[in-house]
């Protein structure tokens, strides 16, 4: 039987579900759905025996960014048309029984499958099912009718979704860069205390911590992505400006260094618990490697390639390498020692060529805070 959350955890766990991006997109779809029904009512001709389907369309539409509302509505009212036009020829043959259930399902489902379907691909397969089942002896009303509501839908959804605090995502963006800058100088300077410690540390959060830098990579180009989807056909776009594709040359250079952290990672937590030795680097090397790890850490967390930290990481990690060259260690013992150098020497690199990103030391803007962007 699974355990009850604390009243902290269940806590947290309501802050992760409710956060204001969504509060907002709740409110704006009831909204949409309210004004769709409205509309609905007073729609003339066939469709007005349809009505529900309008706050329908208003819910497929609605989407965190207004260029995916206008994208997912057309992509709904496509799959609709196609499950329409499926369903008919099964209509024509006969009437409604278990096997032209059953094809119009698989038919549709099929055609789910075509490309560029999106959102549509869903709606394919109901469609048919509810024109053949609902739509009795007057398919072609009941479609048309459908057809016009979900329409009306759509359109209102997309005119809310603009008109209505329209999202931009940005400081999603910002505060992911930031977050995963801060999180790739914690990895080397918590390394860089490892190596210190008595053999093996007793310390070994940053070892299992390989699998969270990939996640938050992930996380944050996801962020940026969406940030920068969030400004086509935004009307903000103009007042709040951010050069994303700066934001996106940052990131690949911090995902650039994070390739090297990982790498770092897997090669400290292997000659640290899977060596014989009781100190498996070379003693006289574990001073110059902390050094160069712990200046890095500090370089990459400032992140400004003509800052005096900058300068004093590239002399350790250099200081690091000349000792490597000329230490008469084992060459197996060498070898971990030499990697870490390595990779040392490349995340330095990663950050003189890409520290002139006008974000690196930004902070989010007040005026486009989460809450008001949705």
């Amino acid at each position: 039987m699974p355990s009850l959350l604390t009243g902290s955890q269940a806590r947290t766990h309501a802050r992760q579900l409710i956060t204001h991006e969504r509060v907002l997109l709740a409110v704006k779809t009831a909204l949409a759905a309210a004004i769709a029904w409205w509309i609905a009512l007073r729609v003339p001709g066939v469709a007005a025996e349809y009505p529900y389907y309008a706050p329908l369309g208003a819910v497929a539409s609605m989407y965190p960014t207004v260029a995916g509302s206008a994208r997912q509505g057309v992509q709904t009212l496509i799959g609709l048309a196609v499950g329409f036009a499926l369903a008919f020829p099964i209509i024509i043959i006969g009437d409604v029984s278990v096997v032209s259930v059953a094809i119009v399902v698989g038919v549709g489902v099929l055609a789910a499958g075509l490309p560029r379907l999106g959102a549509g691909r869903d709606w394919i397969p109901i469609a048919s099912l509810f024109v053949l089942l609902v739509g009795g002896e007057n398919p072609e009303e009941y479609s048309f009718g459908y057809l016009i509501q979900m329409l009306v839908g759509v359109i209102v959804g997309l005119g809310v979704n603009m008109l209505v605090f329209p999202p931009l995502h940005l400081d999603g963006a910002v505060r992911g860069l930031q977050d995963f800058r801060a999180l790739l100088a914690r990895q080397l300077g918590d390394m860089a205390a490892a190596i210190t410690e008595s053999w093996p540390p007793e310390h070994e959060d940053w070892a299992e911590r390989e699998g969270r830098l990939s996640d938050l990579g992930k996380e944050v180009r996801s962020a940026v992505q969406l940030a920068d989807t969030s400004r086509h056909g935004n009307p903000r776009r103009r007042r709040h400006k951010r050069d994303l594709n700066a934001d996106y040359l940052w990131l690949q250079a911090m995902e650039r260094v994070g390739f090297h952290v990982q790498n770092m990672t897997e090669v400290l937590a292997g000659v640290i618990w899977h060596t014989p030795e009781s100190t498996p680097l070379p003693p006289a090397l574990v001073e110059p490697l902390g050094d160069a790890m712990a200046l890095t850490a500090k370089a990459v967390d400032e992140w400004d390639a003509e800052g005096a930290t900058m300068t004093a990481a590239e002399d350790a990690v250099e200081h690091l390498m000349q000792q490597i060259s000329s230490s008469a260690a084992a060459e197996e013992r060498i070898q971990a020692t030499a990697a870490l150098g390595m990779d040392l020497r490349r995340i330095l690199l990663t950050v003189r060529a890409e520290s002139g990103s006008p974000h690196a030391e930004e902070a989010p803007d007040p005026e486009n805070s989460d809450g008001q962007q949705a």
